[in-house]
């Protein structure tokens, strides 16, 4: 995919959804993986093209494993003239030494989004965009119905009341295999985390692409009923109390 193309889905996004407004200051979250370097890079060059202007500046949170070197991302982020800020955390020292967590992803991800709320709205940033993407709707989909029994997904644009910050996913038209494919050169960073490759996440992702051996479509279609909500046909809620009547 080519940096035109990704550009294409996020500028999409960003007009439907109303994601940006003029003078937004909008905080990249760059754990140093593909999605969140492609969104980082995409948002540079649509800065470049939006009728809004707006801010923006990548932070990263220091999970605190040991080696961790950020050189490439400070290098990278120098290259493409964007501001980048590190937060210093003990988030794995918690997670896996102290708390010694079975399923570590939850507690990981409550303090990783609480330690990036905290220090972005100290630095004045009203927006924080993550790079969730195409699969990553899809897959909250199945996880939430298979373990909640409901239908759910999470929302392209969200108000975090608590934190008074705007969460946006520019990513959500663009699929997984896309973003690997223009990732390629970027400097994306080796998950450390020990649990990596061993979520329930990861399980569903081996579970859609079974699925998609069998049925080619299927994920783009889950897709399409996700986003157009007219093609929904689920049964209407009974008032009970009303019947009654």
């Amino acid at each position: 995919m080519t940096l035109q193309k990704l550009l294409s889905f996020v500028r999409k996004a960003c007009d439907e959804r109303k994601m940006i407004q003029d003078g937004d200051k909008i905080a990249v979250g760059v754990s140093g993986g593909k999605d969140s370097l492609a969104l980082l890079t995409s948002l540079k060059a649509f800065q470049r093209y939006s009728k809004n202007r707006f801010e923006l500046a990548a932070v990263t949170v220091d999970l605190g494993f040991k080696g961790g070197d950020f050189t490439p991302l400070i290098d990278y982020c120098r290259q493409i003239e964007v501001d980048f800020h590190l937060i210093p955390s003990n988030i794995a020292e918690v997670v896996f030494d102290i708390r010694k967590e079975k399923n570590p992803c939850s507690l990981c991800s409550k303090m990783r989004r609480g330690l990036l709320n905290a220090y972005i709205k100290e630095k004045g940033f009203n927006k924080l965009a993550l790079g969730h993407h195409a699969d990553d709707l899809v897959e909250t989909l199945l996880l939430s119905l298979f373990y909640e029994g409901r239908l759910s997904t999470f929302q392209p644009v969200s108000w975090m009341s608590k934190a008074d910050i705007t969460l946006i996913r520019p990513l959500i038209y663009v699929f997984e295999k896309d973003l690997a494919q223009f990732s390629s050169n970027l400097p994306v960073m080796k998950n450390p985390c020990l649990a990596n490759g061993g979520t329930e996440r990861e399980h569903m992702k081996n579970i859609i692409k079974n699925i998609c051996k069998e049925i080619p479509i299927a994920k783009d279609q889950m897709l399409t009923a996700l986003i157009h909500p007219e093609r929904n046909n689920l049964w209407e809620v009974i008032d009970n109390d009303k019947n009654k009547k």
